[in-house]
């Protein structure tokens, strides 16, 4: 499949009416590779999409802690709204991370929406609408997970697989790139990355049976420097994985469609892979499919994978490694913390991605075994034709993308967890370009589930566990003021103590969290901010909620006047 990279130039802007163009002070003309290294030493603001490159959600303010969380309300609400075009209303998600710079929030959302706020008020400066075409594949929900800043843009991708640049002032498109093909049932959902001067962006629709890529463009120019496959070619390392005749490989998946994290130290970019596709027909792709369900070591510069780690082989249960890696160091050790939808923690070297350790986090898991050296020995296999296999945990995982968080305070990892199984039933699907290439039917339970935030520490011992009827779904935060925050299914934001995971706090926020909270500080007066907006691929975590409240909107926290 070829590429072409395109320039939108003066193409005319059918979406004209659905923009507002207001103006915002000028303040990520300063946002360059040297304030995003450093960027947790400036916590008032929330500069890339973890917080920082290392990916921890942690955050230095302590003005909100454990004594007077209590006290914390309302401060204000942006209302995003939920009209879309490409599908139902159920598919709509809210699962942006806001940044803050200097007082400006930025904010993106579904279908091609960008919005600039008032960090202290919620007053909208401007708002960018892209036009998404109505023909878009998406497998799992219309969704959009954020931004990034720099030299005054405003950067993020479009369900279209678009990587846009808009004037950070002002809203108005600077450049426009197309890095998927949209027809073959590419499409985009990550938070770009800046990394020194490039805007480093993954494809979706391995569930499509497309090869997945990572890309980096020139952040001023556009230019496109460099893309990384995930699935080698005949001839390349790891090609052997794949069957030698046929083009398995070329339809392989391996989708990187969540943000990575980067260690400016070794000059990696440190990124999960997707399932293969088809997600559950093995028989097709005999081998152990690399880089599927892989941690991959990118050079940023070359974009070159340096080294890999394959978290489940041969994967026949949808089990994407694509989740966050968490950078951290532990006796003078550069170590890597990834909890991965197969339900085991898994923490590397991340200068040459030795195992360290792995250990389960979940309670039920039988698809299978990993023994403490690595040793992958499944279990289940969603194999004959029209015999269903029931497995645990179910194809979102025993935690889906939704994000764990590292507090180096406590040096604990807090995770949110899904435990719930699912049936699948083999069906053999010939490929057809842009056609759903699952390979099989999936039912998940709608019943006998559970969930928590669990708090682990590096050698994957279990610390404490905030319990829940349901899984818990949303992406979780921790700050020095010894909390964590995270969302339920059923509406409520908790903040939990760091240290014994002792409910402190809670708020109803009128809809399911499906999101990411983070929290910044605007005149000596620190918020939390979550979105909220029940959607996306419920049918995959929670079917059982499909018909749940909706809500699109941007709740934001802080302690009295």
């Amino acid at each position: 499949m070829t590429i072409e990279y395109v320039d939108a130039g003066e193409a005319i802007d059918y979406t004209a009416l659905s923009n507002v163009s207001g103006t915002a002070p000028a303040v990520t003309n300063g946002i360059d590779y040297e304030r995003l290294t450093n960027a947790r030493s400036e916590s008032h603001n929330w500069l890339t999409y973890y917080g920082d490159y290392d990916g921890k959600r942690y955050s230095l303010l302590d003005q909100i802690n454990t004594e007077n969380v209590k006290r914390i309300g309302p401060a204000w609400v942006f209302q995003a709204g939920t009209a879309g075009m490409i599908a139902g209303a159920s598919t709509y998600a809210f699962e942006a991370t806001p940044l803050v710079v200097d007082g400006v929030m930025y904010l993106s959302g579904w279908d091609g929406w960008a919005w600039a706020l008032d960090a202290k008020t919620g007053s909208e400066l401007w708002r960018y609408k892209h036009a998404v075409p109505y023909d878009v594949s998406l497998c799992c929900g219309n969704v959009n997970r954020g931004v990034a800043v720099a030299k005054g843009k405003v950067f993020f991708v479009t369900p279209n697989a678009h990587l846009l640049a808009l004037d950070a002032t002002n809203g108005k498109r600077v450049w426009e790139k197309t890095f998927g093909d949209v027809r073959a049932g590419e499409s985009a959902s990550l938070a770009p990355l800046v990394v020194k001067d490039m805007v480093v962006t993954g494809s979706a629709g391995g569930e499509f049976g497309v090869r997945g890529h990572m890309d980096a463009f020139d952040l001023e120019t556009g230019e496109h420097r460099w893309r990384c496959y995930t699935v080698p070619k005949p001839g390349e390392p790891g090609s052997e994985t794949w069957p030698a005749d046929g083009e398995a490989w070329a339809r392989g998946g391996a989708n990187p469609w969540i943000t990575a994290t980067f260690d400016p130290d070794t000059n990696l970019l440190y990124a999960g892979t997707g399932n293969p596709a088809p997600d559950f027909d093995g028989a097709v792709r005999e081998g152990d499919n690399l880089y599927t369900d892989s941690i991959v070591a990118v050079d940023v510069d070359a974009g070159d994978i340096r080294w890999h780690y394959q978290c489940t082989p041969h994967d026949v249960w949808d089990y994407d490694s694509t989740m966050e890696n968490i950078l951290f160091d532990q006796d003078g050790r550069k170590l890597l913390g990834h909890f991965d939808k197969n339900g085991y923690f898994f923490v590397l070297d991340r200068t040459n991605g030795e195992l360290v350790s792995v250990t389960p986090y979940v309670d039920r898991i039988d698809w299978g075994t990993i023994t403490r050296d690595g040793k992958v020995t499944p279990r289940k296999y969603p194999d004959a034709e029209g015999d269903p296999v029931h497995f645990y945990p179910g194809p979102a995982g025993a935690k889906e993308w939704t994000h764990a968080a590292y507090n180096p305070e406590t040096e604990l990892f807090y995770v949110p967890v899904q435990d719930v199984g699912a049936t699948a039933t083999r069906r053999r699907r010939e490929f057809r370009e842009g056609i759903p290439y699952w390979g099989a039917g999936v039912q998940v339970d709608a019943d006998d589930m559970r969930g928590s935030i669990s708090a682990f520490d590096a050698t994957g011992e279990e610390k404490w566990r905030w319990r829940n009827e349901m899984p818990m779904c949303s992406s979780v935060l921790t700050t020095a003021g010894n909390l964590v925050f995270a969302g339920t299914p059923s509406g409520e934001l908790i903040a939990l103590d760091a240290r014994s995971g002792e409910l402190l706090w809670q708020f109803q926020c009128g809809s399911g969290h499906h999101g990411s909270p983070m929290t910044y500080m605007v005149d000596d007066k620190q918020y939390v901010a979550v979105p909220v907006g029940w959607g996306g691929w419920i049918e995959g975590f929670l079917p059982g909620m499909l018909g749940a409240g909706h809500g699109s909107a941007l709740l934001v926290f802080a302690l009295p006047d």
